[in-house]
């Protein structure tokens, strides 16, 4: 098959996309000669120009539009997300080859369509993708590179929005999923007060515009001066900040997938969600977690008492971030028993 044109519909959501790449590096691999055209909703799109190796980027404006844009320019289409109006936008343009997952009732849309194995049960969601691949006869023996290449005019966006000399601590407390991803505010505050009187580092407090009342209260909570960006930031200025902190300290989102591609190191408190298949791409990070009867359940909003997340103490969570900033501090006696490295 002689393929010149492939365009690729990633993900939706921002860690997503950073656990996609190894996948769509692979297809870069399989068809170096092709012009590779990446196809993304506006909130993600961006974040492709910190990505080499991609030609031309699409912005993903609905299924009809979708169709159009698509239409006598592909000879093959590679639909990593699962839904139905995905397929059937490259369906509707008529690109020959269209390959995704049998997923959502669209396989008669698609000319290689595999089931999703079992075996990608449990395990990171690069296999997720890259087993889709494997599975319509596409090597996948390259490396997983997850990362991200800043680019420099977005860290001097980064350093512009960071006040002082560092150490710079950036908190991330929300997570778009739901609540059930959120370890609790004012522990945040607690955390962060503990580092910045032990590091003297800098604190900014990172999210959406929605998340900015969650940011502003862990600002109330503390002692220690604190920069609150929710809601402030463009993904290249958010991209520029985390690129540049010393540590992340986060649920288990977006911007923490974001922070590991970039290389910076980053403190996670999972809960709901199962580390074993969103944990960072890139590795290095601190995981912390404490295993309960009902996690992980995956439910955006909690129905009990939120107990996979009020089990994960403070000193659990200072004691990890200190190790990663001070590695010999000793402040507090362990990390909490279920962490992850």
């Amino acid at each position: 098959m002689r393929v010149e044109r492939v365009v690729v519909r990633v993900p939706n959501w921002l860690g997503d996309v950073v656990l996609s790449l190894p996948a769509l590096r692979d297809v870069r691999r399989a068809f170096p000669d092709a012009k590779l055209t990446v196809l993304a909703r506006r909130v993600v799109a961006p974040l492709y120009e910190a990505v080499p190796g991609v030609d031309v980027l699409l912005e993903s404006k609905g299924v009809a539009r979708d169709a159009a844009a698509l239409r006598g320019h592909y000879d093959l289409a590679v639909v990593f997300p699962n839904s139905f109006g995905t397929a059937f936008a490259a369906w509707r343009a008529g690109v020959p080859e269209r390959w995704g997952y049998a997923a959502d009732g669209r396989a008669p849309l698609l000319t290689r369509a595999p089931r999703i194995p079992e075996a990608t049960r449990g395990r990171s969601q690069v296999y997720y993708y890259r087993a889709m691949l494997e599975a319509v006869g596409l090597s996948t023996e390259g490396p997983a590179d997850a990362g991200l290449e800043c680019p420099f005019g977005w860290l001097e966006l980064g350093a512009s929005r960071l006040v002082g000399d560092g150490p710079f601590v950036g908190i991330n407390p929300g997570a778009a999923f739901g609540t059930a991803k959120r370890w609790l505010p004012e522990r945040y505050a607690a955390v962060a007060d503990v580092l910045a009187r032990k590091t003297g580092g800098q604190v900014v407090v990172l999210g959406s515009a929605s998340e900015r009342p969650v940011g502003e209260a862990i600002a109330a909570a503390m002692r220690a001066p604190v920069t609150v960006l929710c809601g402030e930031t463009s993904l290249p200025e958010l991209l520029g900040i985390l690129a540049r902190l010393d540590l992340l300290l986060t649920n288990d989102s977006g911007p923490m997938h974001l922070a590991s591609a970039l290389g910076t190191r980053v403190v996670a408190v999972y809960g709901s969600t199962d580390w074993r298949e969103t944990a960072p791409a890139a590795g290095g990070a601190r995981l912390l977690r404490e295993s309960v009867e009902c996690a992980p359940c995956m439910l955006r909003d909690c129905p009990i008492d939120h107990r996979c997340m009020r089990r994960v103490s403070v000193e659990s969570v200072a004691s990890a971030a200190l190790e990663v900033l001070l590695p010999h501090s000793g402040s507090f006696p362990s990390a909490t028993s279920g962490a992850v490295n």
